[in-house]
Order: structure tokens, then sequence, then C-alpha cells
């Protein structure tokens, strides 16, 4: 596995990807994964910063359940992206287990992996039922407790007197970078007080540039980050022109659409799509469509991109893509990447 490789100055505005892996209609999710592969050694040749694989469960539309089982997979296919998850929802797992296996892919792939956090279920109730060891009750809400040990565990910072400072982790002295994930106020308090680094899902809630200044403004210096950080996620679909651009982002269009109504599918063709849309009529202030939607020409969409940017004090954007098409996901990067001028890494030797 090749280690990371600086990417030079750069540009200042650094873009990153994050992959939710979804399934095209008359597609399987193997081939979804397949794809997500394909999509990361894509973006590593083209100069983006980091990878994010996402965390969904029990639906139709998203092939990645578990982002730790494609981490490794992804570092091992690539030679200059960070990687990571996009995130890991902590309330389903044991603090302890989530610091063992990113300690082991951080020893696999030192300095490269990225460990995000979040707190909701990234699934619906019965689902979240049935991750749970335990059905007899309900989980307690207690992600404070459990983001402080993980992040104890990482640092080898427990209390002396707690019930599990003995335990050490196998992929030592090498340790991901933590994150914290978010779309509400509360997230940006929490990663201020944990000094940890914040990435707020602007793809899910357009809403974050007060969350983001209020978490720069508590924000407390710790081990992992002297001084508070923002990257921010936005939903984006490049093409040639603005029409094409348009006529492919039918797809999430109709598919989010379907989502609000507690129906989710597959990612639908285009011409599925562009036929439900146009029979919408009085339906088209749908709740998905308050979402923002980053959509047109590479100029359009560099614009687009940095506007966000500056709203929310980001230094880093990182773009969400969903098409039922795979080419077309592909070229949407490559389009916005020469858009911005990303710098080519240099080939890795070895």
């Amino acid at each position: 596995m090749s280690g990371g490789t600086p990417r030079g100055s750069g540009p200042a505005l650094r873009l990153s990807v994050l992959d939710q892996s979804p399934i095209p209609e008359g597609s399987t999710g193997a081939e979804a994964l397949k794809n997500t592969l394909d999509l990361a050694r894509h973006t590593d040749a083209l100069g983006y910063h980091r990878y994010w694989v996402a965390e969904h469960h029990g639906g139709t539309m998203l092939a990645c359940a578990s982002p730790e089982a494609l981490i490794g997979s992804i570092a091992q296919a690539t030679s200059h992206l960070r990687v990571g998850s996009g995130g890991v929802m902590l309330p389903h797992y044991s603090p302890f287990k989530v610091a063992e296996t990113f300690s082991m892919l951080s020893g696999l792939a030192p300095g490269r992996i990225d460990l995000g956090l979040g707190r909701a279920p990234g699934s619906d109730r019965l689902t979240a039922l049935a991750l749970q060891r335990d059905r007899r009750y309900q989980m307690p809400d207690d992600f404070p407790s459990q983001l402080a040990e993980l992040l104890g565990y990482l640092a080898g910072e427990l209390p002396a007197d707690h019930a599990f400072a003995r335990l050490t982790l196998p992929g030592l002295p090498e340790v991901p970078e933590p994150w914290l994930l978010g779309s509400s106020p509360q997230s940006g308090i929490w990663a201020a007080e944990a000094g940890l680094p914040y990435a707020f899902a602007d793809f899910i809630q357009p809403v974050g540039v007060p969350i983001a200044a209020r978490y720069r403004e508590e924000f407390t210096p710790s081990r992992w980050l002297d001084a508070p950080r923002v990257l921010v996620a936005v939903w984006a679909l490049c093409a040639a022109t603005d029409a094409e651009a348009e006529r492919l982002a039918s797809s999430i269009k109709m598919a989010g659409a379907m989502l609000v109504r507690g129906q989710p599918i597959p990612v639908p063709p285009v011409d599925t799509a562009l036929r439900f849309l146009s029979n919408l009529g009085g339906m088209s202030a749908l709740p998905f469509r308050e979402r923002r939607l980053i959509v047109g020409s590479p100029a359009r969409v560099k614009e687009s991109i940095e506007t966000v940017a500056r709203e929310y004090g980001a230094d880093e954007v990182m773009i969400v893509t969903i098409t039922h098409e795979h080419a077309a996901r592909r070229r949407s990067y490559e389009l916005i990447a020469n858009a911005f001028g990303l710098p080519r890494p240099l080939p890795t030797k070895g």
C-alpha cells in the first residue's frame, strides 16, 4: 500500500469527494461498490484531497452500509487521497470497536485515514433496531460520552481509573484524524467543545453558516487541532452545458422526491425521471426541493461552490454527486477538477 504524497501548494480551496455508493435502477449494490472503487481511483488521479464513504442502512438507493469495509480497499487502490468515513454513525457501535478498526486502517495506510463521526442513525427506526445487539431497550442518547471515550482511546488518554484504561489499539503509533460531522447546531457545539475539525452537511440542511460561525467562536484548542477548521459538504453535478446538467440532475430530483414520500427507490434513468417530474404539476414544492443542488456548466458550478465556501469560511468543499449513469458522475468530477485547476499528483513510485 502506498503512502500519502504531498500535492504541493495547490489551490487555496481544497476539493474532496463524499461517495454514497448510489445504486442505479437496473444495476446492483455489488456494481455500485465497484463503481465507488473506480471513482476513487479516478478522483485520486484528478487531484482531489480526500475521499469519504457514507454509512446508510436498509435502503434501496445507497449501497454502503459499512464505511470501514470500503476504506481499506480504497486506500489500497489509491496513492494520494486521504480516505475516511463520512461518517461512522457512532450510536450503533462500541467506541472501542470503532477505535480498533480505524487504528488498524491507520496502521495499513499511515497518515491517510480520517474518522468522520456522526450521531444520526443513517436509517429509519426499524433498521436502527435491527442494528442493535440488545433489542429489549431503546439505546440511550449518550453521544457525548461515546465521543469522549472514543477520543480517549485514540489519544491514549483515558483516566487511569477508567475501567478500560489498560486497553491498547492494534495500529499504534498510527491513528486516524477524527472529524465531527453534522447538520444541526448541536453538532457544532460538540465539535467546538472537543476541539475537532467540523464537517457540515449543507447538502442535507443548507442552513449551516451561523452554525459554523458559532463553532469558530466557541472552539477550544485540543491535541487534535489548534484552531477551528470547517469543511462544507455540498451536492453538485457538472456537465458540458447547464441544460445537460439539469437533465442529468432529474434522476436525483425524482429519487429525492420519492425518499421524502417514504418510498426510496434506486436512482432512476433520466428519461424516467423527466416523465415523473413533468407529471408533478402542482406538487413542485416537495420538501426535497428545499435542499441546495449545485447544477450546471463548469463555470457555473465553480462559482457556486466558491460562493458556498465563502459563506461558511471553509477552506475545503466536499462534493457528493449522484447520477444514474456512472460515466456521468465520473465526468462531473473531472469537469469540476478542471474548472478549479486542481494540480494532478505525480505518479507514486513503487
